[in-house]
């Protein structure tokens, strides 16, 4: 592990705060688990822990951590990455990875700019914001990654808040506990490049979904996943049982890769067929 480099106040620390705890409550060893990471602030993430990592390009993240994941589903896999890294280069990757449910963990570090490389706009920053590179704002409308994972039917969505570290402590060991793709969007605070986005917006609209919410009910998953702006919702948005990729594959889904003999395959044989 190293000297975090990231700013003094970043989310990141409270994000790096809460994993750790939610780990040692849920009993995961450093070398149980796999963390996959690509470019940017949250990319650092794994640096600055113990565990095995993958540190791989700029929204790549899912790919790997879903090779991983069908070699040796007996290791616990997590995918950290930014917004941008996550919504922009990897939004294809998302998309695919909910769809096929790999039981993968992805927790996402939402600061709504691409903060590593000095704040121009990612998917998640409003429209209309002016940023260095966007002098006269952004013109596309920001992505909303809760509703897209509840319209991809994704099996477990849920939103965070990086300045509310016991009630993400919580969400991560339900994520870890999840059996599916689980899909944690964190709300971080980015206090080098975000100045609206700040712990004082943030404390003044979030709040915890209420005790007798269902995150079964879709419709309703759907509309509390639109609320966005002068109330906030933190929580479970929407959960369901699915079966899980590596569990349909009929090669894997009794035996793991890395638990099955490798037989070296007769060359020769092979080639003499192009005879």
């Amino acid at each position: 592990m190293t000297e975090p480099a990231w700013c003094p106040g970043c989310g990141n620390f409270g994000i790096l705060s809460a994993f750790n705890a939610a780990t040692e409550e849920a009993g995961l060893k450093p070398h149980q688990f796999t963390i996959v990471s690509g470019i940017g602030q949250a990319a650092k993430f794994p640096h600055y822990l113990q565990c095995n990592t993958f540190n791989g390009l700029h929204g790549r993240t899912l790919p790997v951590a879903t090779g991983i994941r069908l070699a040796n589903h007996e290791m616990t896999v997590i995918a950290v990455a930014g917004d941008g890294d996550c919504y922009g280069e990897g939004g294809n990757h998302l998309i695919h990875a909910m769809r096929r449910n790999v039981n993968i963990k992805l927790f996402v570090h939402d600061n709504r700019v691409y903060g590593l490389t000095k704040g121009q706009a990612s998917p998640t920053t409003a429209e209309g914001t002016k940023t260095k590179n966007q002098p006269f704002g952004v013109f596309s409308e920001e992505l909303n990654p809760m509703a897209l994972g509840v319209a991809l039917d994704c099996s477990f969505v849920a939103r965070g808040y990086a300045g509310d570290k016991d009630h993400l402590k919580n969400l991560m060991k339900d994520a870890l506990n999840h059996n599916g793709f689980a899909f944690v969007d964190i709300l971080q605070p980015c206090v080098s490049f975000n100045k609206v986005n700040t712990y004082q917006w943030y404390g003044e609209r979030v709040y915890h979904l209420e005790p007798e919410y269902d995150p079964g009910d879709r419709v309703k998953a759907f509309e509390r996943s639109l609320e966005w702006g002068e109330r906030i919702p933190l929580g479970i948005i929407y959960r369901k049982s699915r079966p899980v990729y590596e569990k349909r594959i009929p090669v894997i889904k009794e035996i793991p890769l890395i638990r099955r003999p490798f037989i070296p395959p007769d060359t020769d044989a092979i080639l003499k067929e192009f005879y």
